[in-house]
Formats: structure tokens, sequence, C-alpha cells
């Protein structure tokens, strides 16, 4: 049972979204604020040096903004599988959910739709969030789960991803996104000098920064993709599988 515009009643605050997290908006307004800032300088350039300096501000703030919004967000892995599983413990009540994983650098997003979403005198519509970022303990966020008596289905996911389960996807993926964040901020620093050395007269060296930068995204790239040289354990629902695949990107769903 539901109230107050569907936030359930154990909560004590709404569920965070994955799409447009809070981080992210912060990010697109702070560049916004920066590219109208620019644009407005720009505005009293004359001549044909206004146009290649506004191609030079966007682009260059297009690139900052892509490096540090991807440290945020949740799509790094992205997996999905519709199902008919049990809804909660001690339950014999059975659902038919859309369960959906997003893997970032610093965590991991469980997703739980029902198809439809009243169910059972329930609105079955969860998106939680399991954090391994520094600073950030995945198993506290899975024993709050715990006590918050989070749907089955999440629980399951989730207990694939804690420290001491025998897949080792936690490890993994914790440590490869602890390289590839390292690798980003790195990029984003260098992008900072690549400006600044634009805006003098040494360019050579700025250009060499930007190769600095493309470099140390392409390592973040690299660090991540380490996870698909270790075979994970199968994430099953019913009799449909979830479980990675070597020659995709994200993980893959295969009917048993």
């Amino acid at each position: 049972m539901t109230f107050y515009d569907g936030v359930f009643p154990f909560y004590s605050h709404e569920r965070r979204t994955w799409v447009f997290s809070v981080e992210i908006i912060i990010v697109i307004i702070v560049y916004l604020v920066f590219a109208l800032a620019f644009i407005l300088i720009i505005l009293g350039i004359r001549g044909k040096a206004r146009l290649s300096w506004t191609c030079k501000v966007i682009i260059s703030l297009f690139i900052g903004a892509v490096t540090v919004v991807v440290n945020f967000t949740g799509d790094w892995e992205v997996g999905s599988v519709s199902a008919v599983t049990t809804y909660k413990s001690f339950s014999n009540a059975m659902v038919n959910a859309d369960i959906g994983i997003h893997v970032g650098l610093n965590g991991v997003n469980i997703t739980l739709k029902g198809n439809p979403v009243q169910q059972i005198n329930e609105t079955i519509d969860y998106n939680e969030q399991f954090l391994w970022s520094f600073g950030s303990s995945f198993n506290e966020y899975y024993n709050d789960g715990l006590r918050k008596g989070l749907p089955n289905p999440i629980l399951y996911v989730a207990e694939k991803f804690s420290q001491y389960d025998p897949c080792g996807i936690f490890n993994q993926y914790r440590i490869s996104g602890h390289y590839a964040t390292a690798c980003m901020w790195v990029a984003f620093c260098s992008w900072i000098i690549c400006n600044i050395l634009f805006s003098t007269s040494a360019f050579i060296y700025g250009a060499y920064m930007i190769l600095v930068t493309g470099a140390f995204i392409l390592f973040s790239l690299i660090s991540f993709s380490t996870v698909r040289n270790v075979e994970f354990c199968n994430i099953q629902f019913g009799s449909f599988l979830l479980h990675y695949w070597n020659n995709s990107n994200c993980f893959k769903l295969v009917c048993s």
C-alpha cells in the first residue's frame, strides 16, 4: 500500500532515479551557465573570429561536461529481463515484472517495475541504488534493503553484487570502477590545463594536453572492460537468465 504520490510508507525519503540524478543535473546546469557566459562574451567579437571561437568554446565545454557526467551515470553496463517471480519473503504471491540492472562506476541501480504496475494491491515500481564507491559500503546498502523489506528480485540481484558472494562480481566492478573513475578525473584535470594553455600562446602544449585527455579517457574504458575477463554467475528468474555476454557491452538475456 502506498500514499503520498506513490512513496512507500516504510521509506524515509523518495527513491533516487538513475536517469536524472542530482549530480548529473548539477553538472549540466554548471556547464550551461559557462556556455551562456562565453556566448555573451563572444557576441562582442567581430568578424569571422566569432564563429571559430564559438565552435571552440562549445566543443571544449562539451568534452569537459561529458568527462564529468560519465562518472555519475549508471549505464556502463545495462541488463533487463521480464519474468514472473516471487514478490516478498514468506509469501507465495507472484508478480509479472521487469527487472533491470544499471551498473556505473560508483555502484549499481536495480529497478523493479510491475507489468502492469498495480498488482496484488500494491504499486510495484522500485529503483534502488547500491554504492561501492570510496566512503560507501555496499554491504550497508544491502543490509538497509533487508531492513526496509525490499522485494525479493531486488535483494536477489543485490546479493549477487555483495562483497562476500562467491560469484566475485563485486570485486571486479569495484576495482575496475575505481581505476576508471580515477582516469576520468585525471582526464578532466588535463582538460582544464589544456584550456588554460590554449588561452595563452602555448598552443602546441595545449594540443599535447588534448592528447593526454583522450589517452586517459581511453585508459578508463580499458580499465572498466577488464571485468569481461571473468566468468560471472548466472542471475536467473524463472526460465530466463541474466548473465554476462563476452561479445557485448552489456548484460545479455538468454532464454534457457
